[in-house]
């Protein structure tokens, strides 16, 4: 089970990422975003009501996904991107904040307000569908191959992520076997110890 300072630490984080993707649509010509309310740095308006029970059982959870009309955008392909981008971009920034303020206070709070953003932003970074890195993956291929690569991943990556989660491997997981060692990589940069 999450302890409170978890769940607020996710809260924030989810919350900061989900508002960026929408800030960036926004900037780049997208007004959909702001149309349903998206534009916003209220948690409400960015928390899906299964994904924020799964803070409390699993523990790990997501925000709605923004809507984006590509149409909209004046470059679809490079716009997507950056919008795809925004989100494990705030996470990271937000930790180096309070990995600077964490410096001079050392309060565990902060720690962990700030461990949770980096978790948050190299999971959203892999590049398995509906995540952020998955958008950037099919971003940076041709446009040929990124047909190709976007029907396999509409097909099967929401199963693929759901295995990478829940099936054990050595007392851990997949997703975690691949991110820890980042996290804990970003952590030690950033002076998170």
């Amino acid at each position: 089970m999450v302890n409170i300072t978890s769940f607020l630490a996710l809260i924030i984080a989810i919350t900061i990422h989900e508002f960026s993707h929408a800030y960036v649509a926004d900037r780049l010509g997208d007004p959909t975003p702001r149309s349903h309310g998206r534009l916003s740095l209220n948690p409400l308006k960015h928390l899906d009501p299964i994904g924020t029970i799964m803070i409390f059982v699993a523990p790990f959870g997501w925000g709605k996904p923004v809507p984006i009309d590509p149409y909209n955008l004046r470059h679809p392909k490079r716009d997507e991107l950056f919008i795809a981008l925004a989100g494990p971009a705030s996470n990271l920034i937000l930790a180096s904040i309070l990995a600077t303020i964490y410096s001079q206070l050392t309060n565990p709070i902060i720690y962990i307000i700030a461990i949770i953003n980096i978790y948050l932003a190299v999971f959203n970074l892999l590049p398995i569908p509906p995540l952020d890195g998955s958008k950037i993956f099919l971003n940076l291929l041709p446009p040929e191959k990124s047909i190709e690569w976007e029907e396999a991943f509409e097909k099967y990556g929401p199963f693929l992520l759901i295995a990478f989660i829940f099936l054990p491997i050595g007392g851990s997981n997949i997703i975690s076997l691949v991110t820890a060692p980042i996290v804990k990589l970003i952590s030690a940069s950033l002076g998170l110890k």
